[in-house]
This record gives structure tokens, C-alpha cells and sequence, in this order.
């Protein structure tokens, strides 16, 4: 049987719930702290090792926990004479996943 490196970059808020998932299914996940994207908010980059039989599961397991949902922020509108906040609307959340063919995997 063939192995899978599913790389997903999540949102830190989903992290808690989406670790307890993936160990209530017998996934091992490995987080590291990342930032980045629009927002400059802080992501969670997981490193997960699974058999090719599981790849589904744990895509099922990020889409229902990692959801893209609407978030207001505020925007300083510089452009006026006295600077007013504007909130504008933007969407967060959700996830990017990378499925990487794995040709040797050991647990040392």
C-alpha cells in the first residue's frame, strides 16, 4: 500500500476541533505555526501521514471542521481628511491542501 503527505494550511481557530477529529480517526497529525495570506492571520500548517485509503477521510474530516465563513474587519479609509474606520467584509477560513505521493516513509 502506497502513502500519502497531505500538507493542509487551516485557519488557527479550526485547529483545536480539527486535531481532536483527525485523533478520534486514528490520524497522527504533526502542527507547525505558520503565517501568511491576506489577513496576515495566524494559520496552522499540518502534516499529516496517511495510507492511500485514508486520503478521503481526512479531506471529508477538514471540509465539514474548516468552513469558509464571512468575517468583518476594520479598513482606515486614509484617503479622507480624518481617518474613519470602514469595516469591509471578507471571507476566512477553509483550508489549502496539498496530496504529495510519498516514496518512503520511516518511523524511526
Amino acid at each position: 500500500m502506497t502513502m500519502k503527505l497531505i500538507v493542509a494550511v487551516v485557519e488557527d481557530n479550526d485547529v483545536p476541533m480539527l486535531m481532536e477529529a483527525l485523533v478520534e480517526n486514528e490520524v497522527q497529525a504533526t502542527k507547525l505555526a505558520s503565517t501568511g495570506g491576506f489577513l496576515l492571520q495566524g494559520n496552522t500548517t499540518l502534516l499529516i501521514g496517511v495510507n492511500d485509503d485514508k486520503v478521503e477521510t481526512v479531506l471529508d474530516i477538514v471540509r465539514k471542521i474548516c468552513v469558509r465563513r464571512k468575517k468583518i474587519i476594520p479598513q482606515v479609509a486614509s484617503e479622507l481628511p480624518t481617518a474613519i474606520n470602514v469595516p469591509i467584509e471578507v471571507e476566512a477560513g477553509g483550508a489549502i491542501i496539498f496530496v504529495i505521493d510519498v516514496a518512503d516513509f520511516f518511523k524511526l
